[in-house]
């Protein structure tokens, strides 16, 4: 079992807020720092330092840290044309010295488009369907060939293959609770599927989805990383886990919902060990404040030495 710590700064942090968590997070033995690709604050608050480009930042944090992974979970299809994002993805890869994963989605936030001026067409399945064949198809043409790619939505001519990734593979995660496109497309182009933010018998309904779909292409369940995203809030005592749910305006009880990951050591520990049973290889703690690097430490220092590895 893998565990990733998973932030979203355009709630209110800026570079070095993330630079603390990821350099901490790997101090204290997290496998990974990912963070959500967004340019708008969701729900009220305080937006500033305002928001930080996702694949930006991840090249600045791979200068700055030696071991953890990192990534996007997820990056949306509506931001980037593909090409171009190969070629990012592929030199933050090299930056890291072969430390990148690329989480790709649909993208869902029409009004942070609305805001930056990003068209939003209402149907972007086949976009990410695209998307996905352009960015593995070019990583894995071989030295000295071209790819092409003639779609609905894309066109490459002759493309080199440049910059070349150091991974020989690199991740590409796929995720959501569609019940047929988004489990095919994890199951033709993904080295990972996510499912965040559900309940556990929810979770264990996606898994055995997207094995299925493994199954009907040929392709070995086994080789598909199966992972879970959920919202954290961690503490030792129940005044901490208080303060820390005031800060992001929520109450513990509220947060305590069943799906959430909320409390000690052994209460974390034992939701780790339930979703490890439904297939889990991956979980990602989504921490809501960026301000608040004891509750990594935390984590990393009294939680993560007993949890099921």
């Amino acid at each position: 079992m893998e565990y990733c710590v998973f932030t979203e700064p355009q709630q209110g942090a800026g570079y070095d807020d993330q630079l603390v968590f990821a350099q901490t997070a790997e101090r204290v033995g997290f496998d990974g720092f990912f963070r959500s690709d967004h340019y708008l604050r969701m729900g009220p608050g305080d937006p500033l330092p305002g928001p930080t480009d996702a694949w930006t930042t991840l090249a600045g944090l791979a200068r700055e840290t030696s071991r953890i992974r990192l990534g996007t979970l997820v990056s949306s299809v509506t931001y980037r044309q593909p090409g171009v994002l190969a070629i990012q993805v592929a030199q933050v890869d090299a930056m890291s010295g072969g430390r990148v994963e690329l989480g790709l989605g649909t993208g869902w936030f029409e009004r942070e488009h609305q805001a930056y001026g990003i068209p939003f067409p209402a149907k972007r399945f086949d976009l990410l369907e695209e998307q996905l064949a352009i960015v593995t198809g070019l990583w894995g043409t071989p030295a000295g060939e071209t790819f092409g790619f003639d779609g609905a939505h894309y066109r490459l001519t002759d493309a080199p293959p440049l910059p070349r990734p150091v991974q020989s593979r690199v991740p590409v995660i796929v995720g959501g609770g569609g019940p047929r496109r988004t489990p095919e497309l994890a199951a033709r182009f993904a080295t990972e599927f996510n499912i965040g933010f559900r309940p556990e018998h929810e979770i264990a309904e996606k898994f055995a989805g997207v094995r299925a779909a493994c199954e009907r292409i040929g392709r070995d369940p086994a080789t598909l990383k199966l992972s879970v995203a959920l919202t954290t809030l961690a503490g030792a005592n129940d005044a901490e886990l208080a303060r820390r749910a005031a800060n992001l305006g929520d109450t513990v009880d509220d947060m305590r919902d069943g799906v959430n990951i909320v409390g000690g050591r052994d209460e974390i520990a034992d939701k780790a060990e339930r979703l490890a049973a439904l297939g889990a290889d991956r979980i990602y703690l989504q921490l809501l404040d960026l301000q608040d690097v004891e509750q990594v430490d935390y984590l990393g220092s009294d939680v993560l030495p007993h949890l099921p590895r």
